[in-house]
């Protein structure tokens, strides 16, 4: 198959096909998803709520997403593989976003993503212009969360909706490659994916893009707690998980583990 790139996104947008992408924090989620054919995989900050048990994602450090970035790499071979900015990565220089996406492309990624609309244009742009590809969000942007009052659906007040506008299309100035829309109408979402060249993904903003993306852990039903709206979960492997734990314990407990078949002789 087709190694995924930039040029090979924007071809199925200009075809009407819709791209499929998914977050993985390990080498083994991310070879699967690879083997079965998803275009993207984000190395999403989401990595401190459904991994390091963080309350959000402002915890988050660029020593915390190196090493998980690397192991994701080495388990894709077909997909693009896009690191996230973890919050105060980019925000403070452009200088810094540079040092610290230029730490994520030396693992062989094949772009970086930031948070933010015209306030972080210049700072894409810069690092467009030397040769990082870049990944917009806009929408609910979850390290902007307590700016907003909470995690909450952006873009239902006529001037959000018309922020959400100009945000998409100063990134797209600025020389993004796609951008993903978080939890906003599909009215908005498809104004956007109108109005813009570049690919638009949606996660909680509808089906008007070019393409979905969602946290491995909640589709496959390994979030702790009540999920988004926006969710659907495609397996439950709590549940899997907590009986495989449940007949472990009991079987070591009335020594029926291990038996014969799993003992050296």
């Amino acid at each position: 198959m087709e190694r995924v790139t930039p040029q090979y996104l924007k071809k199925k947008k200009e075809k009407g096909e819709r791209a499929v992408l998914l977050t993985a924090y390990d080498y083994f989620i991310a070879r699967l998803e690879d083997e079965a054919g998803i275009d993207v995989i984000l190395v999403g900050d989401s990595y401190g709520t459904t991994v390091l048990g963080y309350s959000s994602t402002l915890p988050v450090t660029m020593a915390d997403m190196l090493p998980i970035v690397g192991a994701v790499r080495r388990g894709a071979k077909r997909a693009m593989v896009i690191a996230d900015m973890p919050y105060m990565s980019y925000q403070p220089s452009t200088e810094h976003a540079i040092r610290n996406a230029g730490r994520f492309m030396r693992l062989g990624v094949d772009g970086v993503k930031l948070e933010g609309g015209i306030v972080v244009k210049d700072t894409v742009k810069r690092l467009v212009d030397i040769g990082i590809p870049v990944m917009g969000h806009t929408g609910m942007t979850p390290q902007s969360y307590k700016k907003f009052g909470g995690y909450r659906v952006r873009g239902k007040k006529k001037d959000e909706f018309q922020e959400l506008i100009t945000d998409a299309m100063a990134l797209e100035e600025a020389g993004v490659f796609s951008i993903i829309v978080e939890c906003v109408p599909e009215d908005v979402t498809r104004r956007i994916t109108e109005e813009i060249k570049v690919p638009v993904y949606g996660i909680g903003a509808g089906k008007h893009c070019d393409g979905q993306i969602l946290v491995v852990t909640d589709l496959i039903g390994l979030s702790p707690g009540p999920m988004p709206k926006f969710v659907k979960e495609y397996a439950h492997l709590q549940n899997d998980i907590t009986d495989a734990i449940n007949r472990y314990m009991d079987e070591v407990r009335n020594g029926t583990y291990p038996n014969a078949s799993h003992t050296y002789f």
